[in-house]
């Protein structure tokens, strides 16, 4: 089945072209009523006209009586014929006036007022009496003749004022008609359009935000449907260097920690040749001897020898371990994780970079336990690590990372609460929860207020170029987030800046 996709432009056009379609039935219809008015006015002069006609009738006709002048009698005829000839230009328009009864009484009359007036002008002065008969029946017939035209323009007056009345109330209502019209149909449009687009621009917001979720929008439109392909490829490409970036920076840290195992293995290596050299040297000048000495070393120094070389042994193989488990991709896995033993095992991997005037204080209990993947959260860490030692300037400093046990019940009493306002999304750093609570405090410059609440944004960063990509806490807030858990920040400048994360009890 032929499957057809409207487009945007199609939905606009056709709203136009509905608009002036309107427009234009109005002024067909504007312009035909005016025709009318204006035939109704053109008639209404024809009445005027027909009306004035019959009032100089009877004026000629009185200046006939009393002055017996030809000329007053030839006026009087002319415009006796001129009504006639009215009446019979405009018998439709009349018709409509008045009833054919009236009607033809007029003609009637006129008829029978010329044939009056025409004896009257016939008969011979002498005979009186006979005039004043005349003049009696032509008064008579012209005052009928006055009365009709009188009635007949006033209904015409009548008639047109309704008429005008009713083109304005038809001209205003139309107007109203016209402007519902219009704003139902922008209305639509803005439904049809403008929703889809308004839609658009709030996935984009999630996705400035740095959540990179599929933009689905309800339209069938070409325009829209071809931006939310354009867009989801897009955001497919982003994640894909997004995963390539933070596996760049992964290797970044990894980068750091093999710099800090090389130093950390240096002990248990120099611990384990300077044992095994002992050893090997005492033994060959036992041999050495003839006779051969029985063996030269105290027994208990020698098994504390040979245990030194054990213990340094497993503490470097626990390094290697360490160092493989994270530099490992594997798929993410939360387990029960003793949370002091993660944070002192990241302490190893950065203490090779640790100036000598800079400090790490640990106050971890022990029985924490946090619910984690190991190597998402030990970056984490290493990352916040890394991010405070960095702050610290060249006089020294101290970072302290402290955790405690935090219940849900307890956020009405909780002071932290109200510092840690500073995050990457709106709110407070609050679970409903029993929650894990970890501080990473430097004694660091700090952070501006005016940028703070911008740190956890992706390639954000106040480093010189190329001294920074922008990503490493974006990635601790990523991957905070993948543990259910928030992150805040407090910070001013001169004060340091401190991190707190909120891990849940439970996973």
């Amino acid at each position: 089945m032929f499957n057809y996709q409207p487009s945007i432009r199609q939905k606009i056009t056709l709203g136009y072209y509905a608009i002036v379609a309107m427009i234009v039935g109005l002024t067909m219809f504007t312009f035909l009523e005016l025709r009318f008015v204006e035939r109704k006015i053109i008639f209404g002069e024809a009445i005027s006209e027909f009306f004035d006609t019959t009032l100089e009738i009877r004026r000629f006709e009185k200046n006939f009586f009393l002055y017996e002048k030809r000329s007053d009698y030839d006026e009087n005829v002319k415009y006796v014929t001129r009504a006639q000839d009215i009446i019979d230009r405009n018998i439709s328009g009349f018709g409509a006036l008045a009833s054919p009864e009236q009607i033809a009484s007029l003609q009637a009359g006129l008829k029978r007022y010329r044939d009056l007036m025409e004896q009257y002008a016939g008969t011979d002065g002498r005979n009186i009496s006979r005039r004043n008969m005349l003049a009696g029946k032509i008064r008579y017939t012209g005052k009928d003749i006055i009365t009709v035209a009188e009635e007949i323009s006033k209904t015409e007056r009548s008639s047109l004022q309704q008429l005008l009345s009713s083109s304005q109330r038809i001209l205003i209502v139309s107007i109203v008609l016209l402007s519902i019209a219009v704003i139902v149909i922008g209305q639509v449009l803005s439904r049809m359009v403008v929703r889809p687009l308004k839609s658009l621009e709030e996935s984009m917001g999630v996705i400035a935000e740095g959540k990179f979720e599929r933009v689905a929008i309800d339209s069938k439109d070409r325009e829209i449907a071809s931006l939310t392909r354009a867009f989801n490829k897009m955001l497919k490409e982003l994640e894909l260097h997004e995963r390539h970036l933070i596996q760049s920076e992964k290797l970044a840290s990894l980068g750091t920690l093999l710099s800090g195992v090389a130093h950390e293995l240096n002990n248990p290596l120099s611990n384990i040749s300077s044992s095994n050299q002992i050893l090997m040297e005492e033994f060959k000048e036992a041999r050495a001897k003839q006779p051969p000495e029985p063996w030269p070393l105290d027994p208990e120094f020698s098994l504390e020898l040979i245990a030194q070389i054990n213990d340094q042994t497993d503490r470097a193989r626990n390094i290697v371990r360490s160092l493989l488990d994270f530099s490992r991709d594997r798929e993410f896995k939360k387990e029960p994780l003793y949370l002091k033993m993660i944070l002192e095992e990241t302490i190893q991997f950065v203490k090779g970079q640790v100036p000598t005037n800079i400090g790490i204080a640990l106050f971890v209990p022990g029985d924490i336990r946090i619910f984690a993947d190991k190597q998402r959260i030990q970056q984490a860490f290493l990352n916040l690590i890394k991010n405070a030692l960095e702050a610290i300037t060249e006089e020294g400093g101290t970072v302290v990372i402290k955790a405690e046990k935090r219940r849900a019940m307890d956020d009405a009493g909780d002071e932290k609460i109200g510092i840690y306002n500073y995050l990457k999304y709106r709110g407070k750093c609050t679970l409903d929860q029993d929650t894990v609570d970890i501080e990473v405090r430097d004694t660091g410059s700090g952070v501006p207020l005016d940028i703070i609440n911008k740190i956890f944004d992706p390639f954000f960063t106040t480093k010189d170029v190329g001294k920074g990509s922008g990503l490493g806490l974006f990635i601790v807030h990523e991957i905070i987030e993948e543990h259910d858990g928030c992150i805040a920040v407090d910070s001013a400048p001169g004060k340091g800046t401190t991190f707190l994360i909120r891990l849940p009890v439970k996973g």
